[in-house]
């Protein structure tokens, strides 16, 4: 049973009022993922199987079983091809966080999980900040190379 868990040496995190916003602190790329994405991204955080987000992902939407399958199984390669998250081969740890979120759900019409992808903020996101930041204006303000004066 194939289990998944977010890429935590190149990946952080964070869900502020149901919107999940993760960096890419390799590449510099940032994400937004809300709705069904933001439960499915919540499902991998706890290193849930491949199923188990499944039936997770049901019990909380409505919507045709095989098109909310597609669509769970799409999200995730995405997550993987972006390499947010990892295939977790450790068998040991797959159970331990298994517990699913399904009681006392009121079902909600099933969107698709869509993955926002920005990279506006790339090259700041990648500087040095001690050695290529403006020191007196501080970041996110990048360093100017000494310009020669005119007299």
């Amino acid at each position: 049973m194939e289990s998944y868990q977010v890429n935590s040496s190149k990946v952080v995190a964070e869900t502020i009022d149901g919107e999940v916003v993760i960096v890419n602190l390799e590449k510099g790329d940032y994400y937004s993922v809300v709705k069904s994405g933001a439960k499915i991204w919540n499902a991998v955080e706890r290193e849930l199987s491949a199923e188990k987000i499944l039936a997770e992902i049901l019990a909380q939407y409505d919507g045709d079983t095989e098109t909310i399958a597609r669509a769970v199984t799409g999200f995730i390669d995405i997550l993987k091809n972006e390499g947010l998250i990892l295939v977790n081969f450790d068998r040991e740890t797959v159970n331990q966080n298994e517990e699913l979120i399904t009681e006392n759900i009121e079902k909600v019409s099933f969107d698709l999980p869509t993955l926002e992808k920005y990279t506006d903020m790339e090259e700041l996101l990648l500087l040095d900040p001690i050695h290529e930041v403006d020191e007196e204006a501080g970041w996110p303000n990048i360093k100017t190379e000494n310009q020669p004066v005119e007299n």
